[in-house]
């Protein structure tokens, strides 16, 4: 039997998971796990105790056997229990325990031809076959259970989060299993009231739970009635007592049973649970079984429930039928016009069916069906179903279940971010919060009659986060706005109008705009290019194609789309006006409304109104509309300025690069980016407006060059507000969160904190004053800060609102509080004196408190002292017990319904505050406002004096006639990334002409010269210095822009229609005091039109608007066209042509004259185009210079004998009648001088 045994180690063993894996050969050692083979030829003779049996092999044989009578179906009948484990782990499997601490995978015939290739004398080796009959025969009535000292019990399974596959979710909850069903004792138990799957509970639950832990699945003992958790299991048939079984997979090895133990012989080993019947012995046949060839074997039916599948392993449909056809409340389809993609329809019979637990997820998430929905549960928060599916496809979370629902969860410590990673994917979250604790429930149902299926822990709907209505700091990625817009658009006299409300929801602030708009919808599309909305709420059907074309092309494709339906979720403006009368938004102190003045200026504006009625009814979906509108900060709102400021359209934007650049859509190299050196966040808001919308008004324009002229030379208080404002927190939204009453303690303590320093740099900027400078103004309208901050100096502990987020206030700040506080003070001396009185009683001094877990207040005990009877056990350690009695448990009980009561005057105290700190809004904004504006002033000053040299203060002049005059221009986004640009000089109107008609060859810098001079015209109306040596103009009013080549694919617009869209809005829109630039207008169509368009918009915009700006061609015929116009300059830019290298240097200097050429030929050799290709295009271009009717015209023009045709239309005009009004006054003055030049 020893030779046996010693060539049965020999034989190879089953490869493990690791060695499969990684291709490597199973190792034979002692220690590692053995082949089936081993186990059989290891068999003790009866009889024997001793011998072979005394051998490591032989014991870990014993082991082995016992694990396979555990895995029978006798077995599993004895030991079944009504656990959510058992449910999960009760799937079959081919698993054979093994001496190994390997999880074990299941065996294949393939894996088992591979051991039985050993080179082994099998005849030799093994004992005379054993038939499951005999083993049967030979199987004692019980079996022994496994040792405590089992490592296995000890070790604990690594939490992981990331997905498994389903054999792996199986192994873990078998593991899990097998954990906690040893060393417990027999235990009943009964259905529970708010969950499906069962539990069990003991004495030391707590502790076995917190070890068994393997995922973040909170336990709903929360939802569960408060009684107690011991169950009673129905009577089982077996009599027999139960014994602990060491499942197959379990990870640690099995150590053998004392030796005074009888070794227990296998019992029936059916093929669903073992391999064994795979390896039955045959002398002349070694090769194993076929598993599939052999008859099943009989096997014994469970009389135990039958396992309930897993939730999260099926799909939401099949297990509520009605989520399989979705239809909305009103029983409408996805794809009816009247469908409400956020509501669902379950039917009456499918509520009867929930448990309380789902009754209260599902009449919250039946109105928020396509908003992802976070439920809180314990330390958690929870999605589920569709939800949580979501949440498992895009972020790989745990998916697990809850209940008949599909679960995946999230600690409460990184919703915030979880939050985030949702609102940037587009979707809209909201969340549900518990209202009470499991304390506060338990005193809710002692103090009322509330049915026991209806207790379950009371939660709510809190709030519903979008990307467009954030307003946690947390949530927010940068300091800049973001808007949730609402637009209202009717036809009124075939024009179109459109009313617009938007809010940041982050300060509060609202805007409301009401406008008449043109046929190319200029103001909308300004609107839209302006705010740059992240949210959106339309009225479902009623805006127009062109519009929603405008909003598209100008909104990211992350931007949240809203279809309301008008009247009832678009209110109209009666309805908007009745809501916020009843509502009680604007409630002043007497009680009565006082609306905001802003508002009653706006209150008979119907569109407008009507857009704030739908903005209005979306905040309160999303349970926002009582803390942003009764801040009652509303502004009017309008996108084009005809007075007082620089109109800069949608298009001009966009094509001047003044928010983002045309080559990423990023920030870089933009005119905002270059002059926003802000350092508050309000600041940095404030300064984008100013960039909108520059000024117009001289006065102003010089009030504010004053400023920047006298902080650049006295930089004392440039310097004393950076450093003090540098680490200023985000008041403008914070003191929104304030009034809102959701601000955390530690950011209470940052508002008070910034605005002391607020208080102390005014104080230090005291000393500059005097003056009647715009600075000095600012100064003197801060309001005093000193008295409201006086009160917030003792009124609470800072320092442990700072560090543990709780507010403590001083005595005598709030009465309850101070009760409250007492009386747990009261119960906790009586606690001391209970337990003084304790240690004279046992006569032991080393009697003291412990809190295990939730139980807390456990009186510990030495082992050696004995404690009266009617003590209760708790917990017990090697040296100490710890109890609880009568006395104990009822001071207990009144302490923690005082803490419970204290908590919510904590949260009492912190409204309270918020509420007086509130009182004093206007104020804290006003405080606010004023700082922004000195930021932005500061940030005006630091720009200019790093523009370099030369810069300089531009001169604004009065002037009848419009002029742009730059010395030494540079492009001022230009300066710190090309080190040797070359400057010009600009000269529009005054003693010149107007318009500059701008010629040269390609890429010689004629697009860099238009929107230089534009770019430097609004700094200097912003009220900044500008890099020149020097710079004189009149106020501009309004900038039009047409520059490059696009079309518009999504707008069905071609690129000569985009051209001439822009042409037209100049030609309706410019004035004389306009800056105009044309860039290559007519390209997109054929020379002869291109042409034509561009001589007649030219003709128009010099002799008839009478603005200045550039127009850049290529149509040489256009200077020869209008070479005697007074009103046109021809210009070029500067080059150095080789002509037999086919080569054109760019010297970007602007000089007078006409271009001898695009030089195309040149350009394109550069470009490096084949010679043969470039030299027959140049033969073309000759054949088709000469031939061209364009070349009669020039050369009639070179002889004095050609008559412009714009001058030869305007006198066809005069002659006709009534065609005077047709020439305005300046265009006949025009005429008149062009007729004298000729």
């Amino acid at each position: 039997m020893g030779e046996k045994t010693a060539a049965a180690a020999r034989t190879p063993a089953k490869p493990t998971s690791a060695a499969k894996k990684t291709g490597t050969a199973p190792s034979t050692g002692k220690g590692k796990q053995q082949s089936i083979l081993g186990f059989f030829t290891r068999t003790p003779a009866p009889g024997s105790s001793k011998g072979v049996n005394s051998s490591p092999f032989t014991q870990q044989s014993s082991s082995a056997k016992r694990d396979e009578s555990s895995s029978t179906p006798t077995a599993r009948q004895t030991l079944k229990e009504s656990t959510k484990g058992n449910l999960l782990s009760s799937r079959p499997t081919n698993n054979t325990s093994v001496p190994c601490s390997d999880v074990v995978e299941p065996t294949s015939s393939q894996e088992n031809r591979e051991t039985s290739t050993a080179k082994v004398d099998i005849t030799s080796e093994f004992p005379p076959a054993i038939t499951p009959a005999e083993i049967l025969q030979m199987q004692p009535a019980s079996s022994a259970a496994v040792p405590q000292s089992s490592p296995s019990r000890k070790v604990k399974k690594v939490v992981n989060y990331a997905e498994s596959s389903d054999d792996d979710v199986d192994e873990l909850f078998a593991a899990m299993k097998a954990r906690k069903s040893r060393g417990r004792r027999s235990r009943t138990a009964v259905p529970d009231d708010d969950e499906d799957d069962a539990y069990v509970t003991e004495e030391n639950d707590e502790e076995d739970e917190d070890d068994n832990l393997s995922d973040f699945v909170v336990s709903d003992d929360s939802d569960a009635p408060s009684k107690s958790k011991k169950r009673k299991r129905p009577a089982s048939k077996a009599t027999a007592p139960r014994k602990k079984a060491n499942l197959s997979s379990s990870p640690g090895p099995s150590f053998p049973p004392p030796e005074d133990e009888d070794d227990e012989e296998m019992l029936d080993i059916p093929s669903s649970t073992s391999t064994a019947q795979q390896w039955k012995y045959d002398p002349d046949n070694i090769q194993p079984r076929d598993p599939d060839s052999r008859p099943p074997l009989p096997t014994s039916k469970s009389s135990g429930p039958k396992p309930k599948p897993k939730p999260h392993m099926k799909e939401p449909e099949e297990r509520y039928p009605w989520l399989a056809n979705i239809l909305d409340a009103n029983k409408n389809p996805p794809g009816h016009p009247d469908y409400d993609p956020s509501t669902l329809y379950i039917p009456p019979s499918a509520e009867r069916n929930f448990s309380p637990f789902e009754k209260q997820y599902w009449e919250i998430k039946k109105n928020l069906w396509d908003t992802v929905v976070f439920f809180k549960k314990g330390k958690f928060y929870e999605l589920y179903e569709n939800d949580a599916t979501i949440g498992h496809q895009l972020f790989d979370l745990k998916l697990t279940d809850r209940v008949n629902m599909r679960m995946v969860g999230v600690p409460e410590g990184s919703l915030d971010m979880w939050i985030n990673q949702f609102v940037a994917k587009g979707y809209k979250v909201a969340r549900v919060d518990q209202m009470e604790s499991l304390l506060g429930k338990e005193m809710r149902e002692r103090d009322s009659n509330v049915k026991k299926v209806d207790k379950v822990i009371r939660r709510e709907l809190t709030c519903i986060l979008t990307a467009g209505t954030l307003v946690e700091g947390s949530m927010l990625q940068d300091d800049m706005a973001t808007y949730c817009a609402a637009i209202k658009e009717v036809m009124i006299d075939d024009k179109p109008s459109f009313g617009v409300a938007f809010v940041d929801a982050a300060t509060g602030q609202f805007w409301l705009s009401e406008f008449e708009d043109d046929v190319e919808l200029t103001r909308f599309e300004t609107f839209v290019a302006q705010i740059s909305p992240r949210e959106l709420l339309l009225e479902k059907s009623r805006l127009s194609t062109k519009a929603l074309r405008i909003l598209k092309g100008n909104t990211s494709p992350t931007t949240i789309w809203n279809y309301l339906k008008p009247g009832t979720e678009f209110w109209d403006a009666d309805m908007t006006r009745r809501e916020l009368e009843c509502s009680d938004y604007f409630k002043a102190e007497d009680g009565k409304d006082k609306w905001p003045d802003k508002l009653c200026e706006m209150k008979d504006k119907d569109l407008a109104m009507s857009a704030l009625g739908g903005l209005t009814h979306y905040l309160r979906f999303l349970k926002l509309d009582s803390s942003l509108l009764s801040q009652g900060n509303f502004e009017r709102y309008n996108p084009i300025h005809r007075n007082g400021t620089l109109i800069l359209d949608g298009q001009t934007l966009i094509n001047l690069e003044i928010f983002a650049n045309t080559a990423n859509g990023g920030p870089e190299g933009t005119l905002h980016n270059l002059l926003n050196r802000c350092i508050t966040p309000f600041g940095k808001r404030l300064f984008r407006q100013w960039v909108c919308h520059p000024l117009c008004n001289i006065q102003k324009i010089n009030e504010r060059l004053d400023a920047v002229e006298m902080l650049n030379a006295d930089q004392s208080i440039l310097r004393q507000f950076t450093s003090q404002m540098a680490k200023m927190p985000d008041l403008e939204r914070l003191i929104s969160r304030i009034h809102a009453g959701a601000c955390r303690p530690d950011d209470f303590v940052r508002v008070l904190e910034g605005f002391e320093q607020i208080d102390y740099t005014m104080s230090l900027l005291g000393a500059f004053a005097g003056g009647n400078g715009l600075v000095d103004r600012l100064i003197a309208a801060m309001p005093n800060l000193k008295e409201p901050l006086a009160y917030w100096e003792n009124a609470f502990d800072k320092k442990k609102a700072k560090e543990e987020k709780v507010f403590i206030p001083e005595r005598g700040v709030d009465e309850d509080f101070d009760r409250t506080a007492d009386e747990i003070e009261r119960i906790k001396d009586e606690l001391n004196s209970l337990l003084e009185k304790q240690k004279a009683a046992l006569k032991c001094k080393t009697l003291k408190f412990t809190d295990v877990g939730k139980e807390i207040y456990q009186i510990e005990v030495p082992k050696s002292v004995k404690v009266p009877s009617s003590w209760r056990q708790m917990s017990a350690t090697s040296s100490v017990k710890r109890y609880y009695f009568r006395e104990l448990e009822n001071l207990i009980r009144e302490l923690q319904e005082a803490e419970e009561i204290h908590s919510q005057v904590t949260k009492d105290v912190a409204s309270n505050f918020f509420k007086k700190f509130d009182a004093n809004y206007d104020i804290w904004l006003q405080a606010i406002r004023i700082i922004a504006q000195l930021d932005c002033l500061i940030s005006l000053a630091k720009s200019s004096s790093a523009l370099g040299v030369p810069s300089c203060r531009p001169v604004f002049v009065d002037d009848e006639r419009s002029v742009i005059e730059f010395k030494e221009l540079r492009h001022p986004c230009m300066i710190n990334t090309v080190a040797d640009f070359i400057p010009n000089d600009i000269k529009l109107g005054g003693d010149e002409a107007k318009i500059n008609l701008l010629t040269g060859a390609n890429a010689a810098g004629k697009s860099t010269i238009l929107r230089m001079t534009c770019i430097a015209v609004i700094m200097a109306q912003i009220g900044c210095f500008v890099p020149a040596e020097s710079a004189r103009l009149t106020p501009v009013d309004r900038i039009m822009s047409r520059l490059g080549a696009n079309d518009n694919i999504f707008a069905a617009q071609s690129t000569f229609f985009v051209e001439l869209s822009e042409t037209k809005k100049i030609l309706s829109e410019a004035t004389p005091r306009s800056l105009v630039i044309l860039d290559e207008l007519g390209r997109g169509t054929s020379s002869y039109d291109g042409v034509a368009v561009a001589q007649a918009v030219l003709h128009h915009v010099a002799s008839h608007i009478g603005c200045v700006g550039f127009f850049a061609t290529h149509y040489h015929s256009l200077a020869a066209e209008f070479a005697h116009h007074p009103e046109v300059r021809a210009r070029r830019m500067q080059i150095a042509v080789d002509e037999k290298e086919r080569r054109v240097t760019f010297l970007y200097k602007l000089e007078d004259g006409v271009a001898e050429g695009s030089f195309g030929m040149h350009c394109a050799s550069m470009c490096g185009i084949p010679k043969k290709v470039v030299d027959r295009a140049e033969v073309a271009a000759k054949e088709w210079e000469h031939t061209s009717r364009l070349k009669e015209s020039l050369e009639k023009a070179k002889t004095g004998c050609y008559i412009p045709l714009g001058i030869l239309s305007d006198v066809a005009c005069l002659l006709r009648d009534g065609g005077e009004q047709e020439v305005p006054e300046r265009a006949m003055d025009v005429l008149l001088r062009a007729i004298e030049a000729l």
